[in-house]
């Protein structure tokens, strides 16, 4: 009898462990639908502590959780699994229903899925957003062609070599769209390769500003820099240089027309930061965190639905793999956009007589 007695004591000891070890939240119910067991999980999820004998509305203050017990009773399934809502969050419940020498229980094992239900909503919109920044250039050059095709005449020069530029154009931004997917997927599969090397700002600054020149004069805006001489950081030159490129199409698309954008640094003994600041609507204080999330857009009805949603998230990867750190700084803060990320400082080249 004490050797029964001792077995059952470490059985339960070790359940309750278990249980209580799980990342999920665990209660089981008797047939009135009573709390007759609950790990630490389930306790801080509902706020309450050692709610045994209470019914399961009572402790949870859900009636979507006890109509999954009910569904689970009715159908009579092995496991039953639902999901719903509780306090804003989203929860992966499963209900399975045991018998047990006449007596009927029913465990619940509820899992918060709130990231990946996010996730998956932000996968489908970049979905849509890259199907629509695909769609768009690729019907556009169709017009062109068609345009030039159905000429009652020889096209003029002029006008043939407008077509072309407009194509240049759209077949530009085909390539933007594309090399945003293959840097995302080469940075997270840990293939992209950081060439740390002493590198001189200025030129790689002025280089990324003249790449991007054909963009910001469509919108007549202006883009000035302001970076020292011989100011040297450590780096990884096409990596660098795609973060500013990145900031400065994402400081276009925001800005209004005829508008200026600034590049600008301030340095430290141990680090540079660099700032990107434009004369847009700037970013509200509570989507400068989320900002940097891949497939995440600020407000896609202002912006025209235009863009991926993974140009930022590019520049945290390559910043944070060179030891940086990046962030947008709110509209309570600042007027207009302003993005700023640091890099380790380079000693500055000395000339040697």
């Amino acid at each position: 009898m004490e050797q029964q007695e001792t077995d059952w004591a470490y059985k339960q000891a070790l359940m309750l462990t278990l249980s209580n070890s799980a990342y999920e939240a665990l209660m089981v119910l008797n047939a009135d639908f009573e709390v007759i067991a609950i790990n630490n999980a389930a306790e801080e999820l509902f706020e309450r502590q050692r709610p045994i004998g209470e019914r399961l509305v009572t402790v949870t203050n859900s009636p979507e959780l006890e109509a999954v017990v009910l569904s689970a009773l009715e159908y009579q399934e092995e496991i039953f699994e639902e999901q719903i809502i509780i306090d804003k969050h989203h929860y992966r419940v499963r209900a399975q229903v045991i018998q047990r020498e006449g007596n009927r229980f029913i465990g619940l094992a509820l899992q918060d899925v709130s990231d990946l239900v996010r996730l998956n909503r932000a996968r489908r919109d970049m979905v849509a957003n890259i199907s629509h920044e695909l769609r768009k250039p690729v019907a556009n050059i169709r017009i062109i062609i068609d345009s030039l095709f159905h000429e009652d005449e020889k096209p003029k020069r002029k006008r043939s070599i407008s077509s072309l530029q407009a194509i240049a154009r759209e077949t530009d931004s085909l390539l933007w769209v594309i090399q945003e997917m293959m840097d995302l997927s080469m940075i997270e599969s840990g293939q992209s390769i950081v060439r740390m090397v002493e590198l001189d700002l200025r030129p790689l600054v002025e280089d990324a500003v003249d790449r991007m020149e054909d963009q910001s004069s469509l919108k007549d805006i202006k883009i000035t820099f302001e970076v020292p001489k011989k100011l040297r950081v450590w780096g990884d030159w096409d990596l660098i240089r795609r973060v500013i490129v990145n900031l400065l199409h994402n400081a276009i698309k925001w800005s209004p027309k005829g508008s200026k954008i600034t590049v600008s640094t301030s340095a430290t003994e141990e680090e540079v930061t660099v700032q990107i600041v434009d004369e847009g609507p700037g970013v509200s204080d509570d989507q400068v965190e989320r900002i940097f999330e891949r497939f995440y857009q600020v407000n896609s009805s202002r912006s025209g639905g235009e863009g991926t949603g993974l140009g930022l998230a590019i520049c945290k990867h390559i910043v944070e793999a060179h030891g940086g750190k990046i962030w947008a700084v709110g509209q309570s803060q600042t007027k207009g956009g302003k993005f700023v990320f640091t890099l380790g400082r380079a000693e500055e080249e000395t000339n040697h007589t």
